[in-house]
């Protein structure tokens, strides 16, 4: 009879971490992955991606800006992305070195000039910095939590595509 167990440590399944890291170490290849996402305009400044086969997530722009606001406009989004990167990181991280988290929230804001979006003036189009501030409650020991803190800033997908020039090529399909 076989009994299988699943470790947990804070929702994580450490049965499923471990084994990615092993078909990595064994196969680095299997390190290299792709993934998508699909968008499609709705009219005015509304569009929806839609990744894999998860409902769709709509995006707007605020009122102030001229859309009807009626869901998160793509810079806050790009702000969510790395906050939930950022939490996948303390989670994952986190739980491979013990430290059970009683809580974890992270609070973010980003600085952008409108003015080259506007057309009003050429230039940088995107944030001129982020912030991400993390509350993460632990019983764990400081220089422990200082630690995980060095890790996951270390190795945050969102956050290292952020903080560096990657090629972005944009033009038509086909």
């Amino acid at each position: 009879m076989t009994v299988e167990t699943n470790v947990r440590l804070n929702g994580v399944d450490l049965d499923a971490v471990g084994s990615l890291v092993g078909a990595v170490q064994a196969d680095p290849a299997a390190a290299q992955t792709t993934w998508a996402a699909q968008v499609n305009w709705k009219g005015g400044f509304q569009s929806e991606s839609r990744v894999r086969n998860f409902a769709p997530v709509a995006s707007d722009e605020p009122s102030t800006i001229g859309g009807t606001d009626t869901a998160p406009n793509p810079v806050e989004q790009l702000l969510a992305a790395l906050g939930n990167c950022l939490a996948v990181g303390y989670a994952a991280n986190a739980s491979v070195a013990g430290i059970a988290i009683e809580s974890l929230s992270i609070g973010l804001k980003g600085d952008l000039n409108l003015k080259t979006f506007l057309g009003l003036e050429a230039g940088h189009a995107g944030f001129d910095s982020i912030t991400a501030k993390v509350n993460l409650i632990s019983d764990a020991p400081r220089e422990d939590i200082e630690a995980l803190h060095a890790k996951v800033r270390a190795s945050s997908p969102v956050g290292h595509t952020l903080g560096i020039a990657i090629p972005v090529s944009i033009g038509p399909a086909g």
